[in-house]
């Protein structure tokens, strides 16, 4: 496989990011995750946090190197990471758990398979045209689709931000799941948070995959939305991929957004998963931005991250058991 993939994050307005992004990729597979943990309860970027890390851990047990029943291992993995969410809850006497929309994509033999709860969205772009985009559990699509709201309230509304479905809550997730999608080489799928495309119209969105690279466009179009919100800017958040094909011609050198996975092993697993925040794009030095992040947060850390790191390793662990046991 060979894609460009380009990610940025921005805290906006807000005193926390509870926003995280990653991918993970074997030799014949992609996986981009998206997490926005919502803000009126607990801990929010834990529970991103922690959908991201289960996510990323079934890939890594299942991918081998490719996932045999893509859409089934979406459901089932969202499923886990709303498990997973309610245990961290529960381990810790919280009286209102954390909770997370989250939108995902799984690429492998030149077709993707997404699926999202909530309102983080994907966008499938191919030659200046949405071919696919994901619709929000929110109320202000529900009065769109019975025909009792117009599509162009959908960033005026004043119920545009009332979800009835994510990670975490009482309430089983309802998961919703896309039908396989051919790729073409230069089609572009981006997975964002409310607070990019709730500022940036479907146009502008477009406009800026379609005629940039997206290692220009994600940023500019970050830039853009962070300016244009000011001082109320939500966490804003961006992932994306131009596919160029499961083989394709090498790119021109020197460009470190391309990913070619031809020289993997059948078992290797490269894996981003980033803090939102932290700086953008591919190529950096993660252990320098870690140690600088500890540094930054230590006064303003909304939760402990003994526990978090403890919570992730537990959910590893769980899981590299069972898939040792599916054997």
């Amino acid at each position: 496989m060979q894609f460009s993939v380009y990610q940025q994050s921005h805290i906006g307005g807000r005193k926390v990011n509870q926003d995280r992004m990653g991918y993970s990729y074997t030799r014949d597979a992609l996986l981009l995750v998206l997490a926005d943990g919502m803000g009126g309860h607990q801990r929010g970027e834990v529970a991103a946090t922690i959908a991201l890390q289960t996510l990323s851990a079934l890939f890594r047990a299942q991918a081998t190197p490719y996932v045999k029943k893509p859409e089934r291992f979406l459901e089932e993995a969202f499923q886990q990471a709303h498990l997973d969410i309610l245990r961290y809850a529960a381990g810790r006497g919280l009286t209102d758990t954390p909770r997370t929309t989250i939108v995902a994509c799984l690429v492998q033999h030149n077709c993707a398979v997404w699926a999202h709860c909530g309102d983080s969205r994907l966008y499938w772009v191919r030659r200046g045209q949405v071919l696919a985009r994901t619709r929000d559990h929110s109320h202000i699509e529900h009065l769109i689709a019975k025909g009792l709201a117009d599509p162009a309230e959908r960033n005026s509304h004043p119920d545009r931000n009332k979800l009835y479905n994510c990670l975490g809550a009482s309430t089983l997730p309802r998961i919703d799941v896309s039908r396989q999608a051919g790729l073409e080489a230069g089609d572009v799928l981006l997975l964002c948070s409310d607070g990019l495309w709730g500022v940036l119209p479907d146009t502008e969105i477009v406009h800026q995959l379609s005629t940039h690279t997206i290692v220009q466009a994600v940023p500019d179009m970050i830039g853009m939305a962070t300016a244009i919100a000011g001082s109320r800017a939500d966490n804003a958040t961006a992932l994306a991929i131009q596919w160029q094909g499961a083989g394709g011609a090498a790119f021109a050198g020197g460009d470190d957004s391309v990913v070619s996975t031809q020289m993997l092993s059948e078992g290797e697993v490269n894996s981003r998963i980033d803090d939102a925040g932290q700086p953008p794009g591919p190529g950096r030095d993660k252990d320098k931005d870690k140690d600088k992040d500890k540094d930054k947060d230590k006064d303003s850390d909304p939760f402990d991250e003994d526990d978090i790191e403890k919570a992730i390793a537990e959910i590893r662990g769980a899981i590299e058991k069972s898939s040792q046991l599916l054997k």
